[in-house]
């Protein structure tokens, strides 16, 4: 399982990532669909997702509905139009964050990569 200290700056590009491929989504299928992706080797406590989730919608990147289902609010978010131009920001900033850690862990990486 990866430790909560990586996963940490990761999360808020992980949400609008799942969000910008899946549409509208609420807080337990994130966390399950994320847990499925990776095999169970990352499990988002809804500690950490949640702050994440409110601080994304009060920056204008998440819109947020409630719908009842089956007698209980269910709270859905999606992206906006910010949010969507954000996910390709984040997206691409982790690509080249993860090219570099690469070339620390991996020198070999940097040879067959250049």
């Amino acid at each position: 399982m990866i430790s909560s200290e990586l996963l940490k700056g990761s999360l808020k590009t992980i949400v609008l990532k799942l969000l910008e491929e899946n549409g509208r989504m609420y807080g337990y299928e994130i966390t399950r669909r994320v847990e499925e992706i990776t095999k169970g080797k990352i499990v988002l406590t809804y500690g950490a997702l949640y702050p994440v989730l409110h601080k994304l919608e009060k920056e204008g990147v998440l819109h947020v509905e409630s719908e009842n289902y089956n007698n209980r609010m269910r709270i859905y978010y999606s992206l906006t139009s910010k949010g969507r131009s954000v996910v390709k920001e984040k997206v691409q900033e982790m690509t080249e964050f993860l090219k570099s850690i690469r070339f620390i862990i991996d020198p070999e990486f940097k040879i067959s990569y250049e």
